[in-house]
Parts: C-alpha cells; structure tokens; sequence
C-alpha cells in the first residue's frame, strides 16, 4: 500500500526538474550570437551589427593624432648664455691689491647667489645697478670690470650663471629625476633634458610625453621624439614637461583566457593582439565565428561604415569577427580596438549542448535521489 502511495514520486520530479530547467535556463559566460544580433536595428535594439571586411577595417581605423603644434616646431632655441629675470648669477672679483675693496687681503670676493630682479637687474658693491637680463656672462663680466676700475686697480672678474627660476624646466612623472632643471647649452632641447633628468623608467612603447607651455599644451609618444628628429623641439623657461603611461585600455569578456580590463602595450593595438593580450580564446569553450568588437562610434565614422548620411550622433555599433573564414585572421590582425572598445567572444554551441548534457544528468541524478528517498520512506 505504501509503495503504490509514492509511487507517482519519480514522474513528478522529472516533471519539476525539467520545469525548473526551462525557467532559469543554463549557465552562460554572456548573451550568445542570437542574443546579441537581437539587439540590431532590424530587430529589437538600437545597436548597428556590421561584419568586419576591407572596406571595414579602413573606415573603423582612426586612432588619436599625437604631436606637436607649429608654434612648438617653430620655436628656435634658447641661446644657451642669455641672462633673463629670475636667473642666479655666481660673480667672483680679484683684486691685485693689499688693502681689498670687497673682499679680503689675500683672498678673491664671492657673491655666491645673485638674483636677477623682475625686471632684469642685479646689484654689485661700487658698481651699482647692472641690467643683466638679455646679456651674456660674458658681457656682464665686462661691465663689472669697468665700473670697478675706477675704484680697485685691474680687477679680475668672473661671472657664471646658475640654475634659477629664469630658464628652467620641471620634470615629473615618469622620469629617473624629477625636479627643476636649467636650460643650459647641452639641454636646450627635449630629448636632451628628458636625458639630463636620468631617462624614462616605464615601457618606451607606451610612454608619452606633454609639453605644457603657458595655456599650451601638446602630446607626443616617446618613441617619436627619436623615430622623427623635428619633434625634439627647443625648450623655454617654465616650460613644463609630464612623461606618463599611456591610460587607453580595453574590457576582454566571454571565453578567453581572462576577463578583466586591459592596457594597451603598443601604440596601435589589433583585435588579434587583444585577444592575445587576454590569453587568446578558450579553446574548450570559445566560438571562433563569434568574435565581437562592441563600441561606441562617432557620427562620421558610422556614417561611413554603413554608407549613409542621416545619422546623428555616436551611434552603438557591433562589429563581427569570424576567424574561421579565409581571410579572418588577416581581418581581426588588421582591426584596430580603440580606448574603451569591449571584446566579446561568446561560447561554441557545443558548450552549450555540453551544459544541457550535464543538466539532464544532474536532474536524472537528482530524480534517482528522490526516488530513493521516497522508496525508503514506503518502505520497500
């Protein structure tokens, strides 16, 4: 009597499992190809899907224009021995005499730090006031010499230039040194201060460099500045240079070898690359027909994918990769991933039959349970 009461147990659960089964569906890593072409134009979304081909690959290649503008290119160099306001002079006077007029007997007069005023003066004992600013050391020691002349017989002097706020640079970031540098003979220009400062302590090929002079500022990459020998621009005082890495970066999601947000490790980064970049595709679970690119495309770039003229604004865009066709690999090494751009590689159906596969033997196995139990609880 007990057996033919839970006898109806094992039909009930296969029933419930397989209903519980159709409600929540299986386990995905994301949306497969169907989800996502469901959220075309032509269907149900707002999103444009475009097969990456050719003419593709060239409309979608636009990547941000690093350089220097003409009035930094123009800007000649500093001479390296003009003095100008905010500069600190080192002046040292000899004097051929027993009783000294500066300093004392035996022994040269020293003015360590000389500052170069506003509006481009320094002051010498019995000299007076010297206009500094737009002279050389040279010239400068000239005049210290002559206005002493007439008090100190045959004076020697010696004028050199130090580092002061007149003509210096500040370097930060990453750079060996960072600090205040002056513009001297040997670094008057860019790279050669970069050098002076002890190099750049990150990866050259994501290194960029901001020039930033009064309410100007421009960009270039590091290796740039060496691979076109114009860019090594002329420096000018107060001149401020930020040697940082390159903060454009990628979201890899789906089957490959990890999901995360990646950085760019070159200038100009391929989808073959940022697929390697993550670990390439899992090859127990990736499709490699479905290789997706998802991003948000200007006006005019969409405007020439789809080859039309009537959209306004960024549009949402697609773009899909198969690596399986004949030219899929040259497709996917010749598209460029842009900053922000996010790479999707949905799951093989195999995987999918995979799951099913496990989820009706998990079910059966839960069934078997269940019909153990109720065959305990009868009894028999």
């Amino acid at each position: 009597m007990k057996t033919q009461k839970f006898r109806w147990a094992r039909p009930i659960a296969v029933v419930a499992a397989c209903a519980v089964l159709a409600s929540c569906g299986l386990p995905q890593v994301g949306p497969n190809k169907r989800q996502i072409f469901a959220g075309s134009v032509q269907r149900e979304g707002d999103a444009f899907i475009v097969s990456v081909n050719d003419r593709v690959t060239r409309a979608t290649a636009v990547v941000p224009a690093l350089g220097f503008s003409e009035s930094f290119l123009n800007a000649g160099q500093l001479g390296s021995d003009t003095i100008r306001p905010g500069d600190v002079l080192g002046i040292t006077v000899y004097e051929n005499v027993d009783d000294s007029l500066l300093g004392v007997e035996g022994a040269p007069a020293t003015l360590a730090e000389v500052q170069v005023d506003g509006a481009g003066f320094i002051f010498i004992p019995y000299a007076g006031r010297i206009k500094a600013a737009g002279n050389s050391p040279e010239a400068i020691r000239r005049i210290i010499t002559n206005k002493l002349a007439d008090q100190t017989p045959d004076p020697q002097v010696e004028v050199r230039r130090a580092a002061g706020d007149g003509a210096t640079v500040s370097l930060v970031g990453a750079v060996g040194g960072q600090g205040v540098y002056p513009i001297e003979r040997p670094t008057r220009t860019l790279a050669t201060m970069l050098a002076q400062s002890g190099g750049i302590t990150i990866q050259p090929e994501i290194a960029r460099v901001t020039v930033i002079r009064g309410k100007k500022s421009d960009t270039i990459w590091f290796e740039d500045l060496y691979d076109h020998p114009e860019l090594d621009i002329a420096l000018r005082g107060g001149d401020k240079i930020l040697v940082e890495q390159d903060t454009r970066s990628y979201t890899a999601l789906g089957a490959t070898g990890s999901q995360a947000r990646v950085a760019f490790e070159s200038q100009n980064l391929s989808a073959i690359e940022a697929i390697a970049q993550v670990g390439g595709l899992l090859a127990s679970a990736a499709d490699p027909t479905g290789v997706f690119v998802l991003r948000n495309e200007p006006e005019e770039v969409a405007e020439q994918v789809l080859g039309r003229n009537d959209l306004q604004g960024t549009q949402r865009m697609v773009y899909v990769l198969n690596l399986t066709e004949p030219n899929g690999m040259f497709m996917a090494r010749d598209f460029v991933i842009r900053d922000g751009d996010t790479l999707y590689v949905t799951e093989a159906p195999f995987t999918q039959w995979n799951k099913v596969i496990s989820a009706i033997t998990g079910t059966a196995s839960s069934v078997g349970g269940l019909s153990s139990t109720a065959s305990a609880l009868s009894g028999g």
